[in-house]
């Protein structure tokens, strides 16, 4: 599933391409898509709409658009498992799996690629009310040193799982988890309020350094969904310290990584550098 960096690179691939234009006639090929609204309702909701901003919560694309000047509801996508969202041309064909479509007012149009069907393309107005309670960004002004070693006091779930969490942090998944978990040089079944100050500080930098860096590399293609709005792949996937190496040598001290269960989650780490 695409997690945080790779939604933000998304929205910054596809922020020049829709911002300002304005939305004309709608396909939709696979009605569930559309999270129980009609396909009329929707096409209304968004034909005559300009994009005003593009922007990423969680792992959200929000897609703000205004009318006559006013706030005029949102597109929200989730792209779960094999979404992908692009703009095409024109005088492109569609892929047999593109399950919405919407026209552009520059001839190109905006598409919504899914072929596992999991993914939502939605409307809303406020884009709130489709957004599910989220914690704070982990790049975001409220994710201070302070907040997290605090947070991590107050619960006595393992960290990993808590991570994971939504609700506690926007945006992480297994993958980031995973490798910031190894670089902080925590066990993913330490109880959060156990980490001391020390390491919950390591684990702060660790978040950011890893999003930053996987940001960067315009995400991870550890198979073949996931693809930027220009059809590349990322690249962080060589950067992996633990993440999908179980059996191979930890880059940091040699020793083998492995695998473990963890809240129902595949999960790998180094038991040399992640001690309990």
């Amino acid at each position: 599933m695409p997690e945080l960096p790779e939604v933000e690179t998304t929205v910054r691939l596809l922020r020049p391409h829709l911002e300002g234009r304005v939305l004309g006639q709608v396909r939709v090929h696979w009605l569930r898509t559309l999270g129980g609204m009609s396909v009329a309702a929707f096409a209304r909701s968004l034909r005559g709409a300009r994009v005003r901003s593009l922007h990423r919560r969680a792992k959200y694309i929000v897609v703000e658009l205004e009318r006559d000047g006013a706030p005029g509801g949102a597109l929200v996508v989730h792209l779960r498992m094999t979404g992908r969202l692009y703009v095409d041309p024109a005088h492109v064909p569609a892929d047999p799996f593109v399950k919405v479509e919407v026209e552009l007012d520059n001839g190109h149009w905006l598409r919504f690629l899914d072929v596992r069907k999991f993914g939502r393309f939605e409307y809303s107005n406020p884009a709130a009310s489709l957004l599910p309670e989220l914690g704070p960004e982990p790049l975001g002004p409220e994710f201070t040193p302070e907040w997290l070693q605090g947070a991590l006091k107050q619960r006595r779930r393992r960290i990993k799982p808590l991570l994971l969490d939504q609700g506690f942090l926007a945006g992480l998944g297994n993958i980031y988890v995973d490798e910031a978990l190894h670089q902080a040089g925590i066990h993913p079944l330490t109880i959060a309020a156990r980490v001391d100050r020390s390491r919950s500080d390591r684990l702060h930098a660790a978040i950011q350094a890893t999003l930053s860096a996987a940001i960067e590399r315009e995400g991870s293609s550890f198979d073949r969904f996931y693809r930027t709005p220009e059809g590349n792949p990322g690249s962080y996937q060589h950067q992996f310290q633990v993440y999908g190496r179980e059996g191979l040598p930890c880059r940091t001290c040699g020793r083998v990584i492995e695998r473990m269960v963890v809240g129902q989650r595949g999960t790998h780490l180094c038991r040399h550098c992640q001690k309990r």
